[in-house]
């Protein structure tokens, strides 16, 4: 009998991982989708799974995947939170010093384009305003 338990415990548990192990697996497919719908599902997947206990290096592996979920989302800030997380677990993680640094690439590369765009609008408007001006007189 005692033999009999064993077997259904570690039954149990290699159900478990299995079922963790495919999570992760289906997670990673959608936060790589090309589908906006895929990856929100799969940040999903990753937030709900974080829940539930799980070994520090899943879980490291967990958040990494939300970083990248929510990077491909459009969601910089919450990705660069997440990043920041991965880069404190493990200060040499190749993956997520590259994250962090496209992420940074990524939000300079936008203060610039925002940049650009408010001063053509404003050349723009003060070109408008200067032309009315001169139909005036």
């Amino acid at each position: 009998m005692a033999v009999r338990g064993r077997l259904q415990k570690l039954l149990r548990v290699t159900q478990r991982n299995l079922k963790g192990d495919s999570i992760m697996r289906l997670s990673w497919a959608l936060v790589h989708s090309k589908q906006s719908e895929d990856v929100q599902r799969g940040i999903a997947m990753l937030e709900a799974s974080i829940a539930n206990s799980s070994p520090p290096l899943l879980e490291r592996e967990k958040i990494y995947l939300l970083a990248v979920g929510y990077y491909r989302s459009g969601e910089y800030s919450r990705s660069r939170q997440l990043v920041d997380q991965c880069v404190e677990i493990a200060p040499d993680w190749r993956q997520a010093l590259d994250l962090k640094k496209t992420l940074e690439d990524r939000v300079a590369k936008d203060g610039v384009i925002g940049i650009g765009i408010t001063a053509t609008a404003v050349g723009l408007i003060a070109g408008g305003i200067a032309a009315a001006l001169a139909r005036k007189k």
